[in-house]
């Protein structure tokens, strides 16, 4: 069973103390805060050692949990990593590009597991689908919230857009082709609103809205390929699937909608929603992480994922600031 510290107990970080305490299969022993007296609160709550520095928080643990601010991400991982502990983190990876590639290279060479904290690979609804087949020719995302001032000192695009971006790299598998982007900043210093048109090389195309100045929350995609429809609702946690199947494929959960001639054969066109897995994103990233580190396998969001993201990510935020210059 491994023994898992959290450095940093704010309201994110609580939430993974909290979501630790669930799980049978590992011990949150530490906690660290730059606070004091926020970490002695945290673990009293959750019944554990408030340490007196990252750096004694580190040796005391098998799996340290960095959900300190973005800019002190490196910083911290750093610590863990150069003890070979196995490190999570959350997203973004860090705070730039050049700081992601470190914490990578410093994981490859301590051979220290890094998985990073992009929780919507882990929303049941995504989770329902079967994934390795898809071969998507066209994405639409929207992910859209009302205005909250915390959060806004970084870009809408590092803010919410970015779990598009993770989600649409891990499905697409494609190298990156173009990239088009613009934005405006609203209520902040930086973009609320962004649209971004990601290229690849494969031919498949990804349209990517995100806002933090809606009216409602949204988060959707949409993804288009040959003969099939899916369609995914993070919020809600459902996914709805249209597809053209030959006669006799369709199976006994699906609800036939019509058919039409294509080709040599008929097709059906059939719909189903697949039943959403009864289980809470965070434990399950949590648990993904575990079983990677205990069978040696890459984590399912890897530290090179989390590079990638950041760096599109990043790129996007360049065009928006050329673009409104």
């Amino acid at each position: 069973m491994p023994r898992v510290g959290i450095v940093g107990v704010g309201k994110l970080g609580t939430y993974h103390c909290n979501a630790l305490m669930q799980l049978p299969q590992a011990e949150l022993v530490a906690v660290y805060d730059v606070n004091p007296e926020q970490a002695q609160t945290i673990a009293k709550k959750f019944q554990c050692t408030a340490m007196s520095s990252a750096e004694a928080l580190v040796d005391a643990v098998d799996v340290v949990g960095v959900i300190v601010p973005t800019t002190h991400h490196l910083e911290t991982a750093k610590i863990a990593l150069q003890q070979q502990k196995a490190v999570f983190v959350e997203k973004p990876i860090a705070a730039t590009v050049a700081e992601a590639e470190e914490m990578v290279d410093l994981a490859r060479t301590n051979n220290a597991p890094l998985q990073v904290g992009h929780i919507e690979r882990f929303n049941p609804a995504l989770q329902s689908l079967d994934t390795h087949n898809w071969k998507p020719r066209f994405i639409e995302s929207h992910r859209l919230a009302p205005f909250n001032p915390r959060g806004t000192d970084v870009a809408v695009i590092l803010d919410l857009m970015i779990h598009d971006i993770d989600i649409i790299l891990s499905m697409v598998k494609s190298p990156l082709k173009d990239l088009r982007a613009s934005g405006v900043a609203i209520v902040s210093d930086e973009a609320d609103i962004a649209n971004a048109r990601l290229e690849f090389e494969n031919g498949c195309v990804a349209n990517m809205t995100a806002s933090r100045i809606s009216q409602r929350k949204m988060r959707k995609m949409r993804i288009f390929q040959n003969d099939m429809y899916i369609s995914i609702d993070f919020l809600q946690r459902t996914s709805d699937m249209y597809q053209l199947l030959n006669e006799g494929d369709a199976r006994d959960s699906t609800i036939h909608l019509g058919e039409i001639d294509k080709g040599k054969y008929k097709k059906q066109i059939v719909y189903r929603q697949p039943a959403p897995a009864e289980t809470d994103a965070m434990q399950s990233e949590w648990l993904a992480f575990f079983d990677a580190i205990e069978n040696n396998r890459t984590p399912i969001v890897s530290g090179y994922d989390g590079l990638e993201a950041l760096r599109v990510a990043m790129n996007v935020l360049d065009l928006i600031k050329a673009g409104n210059q």
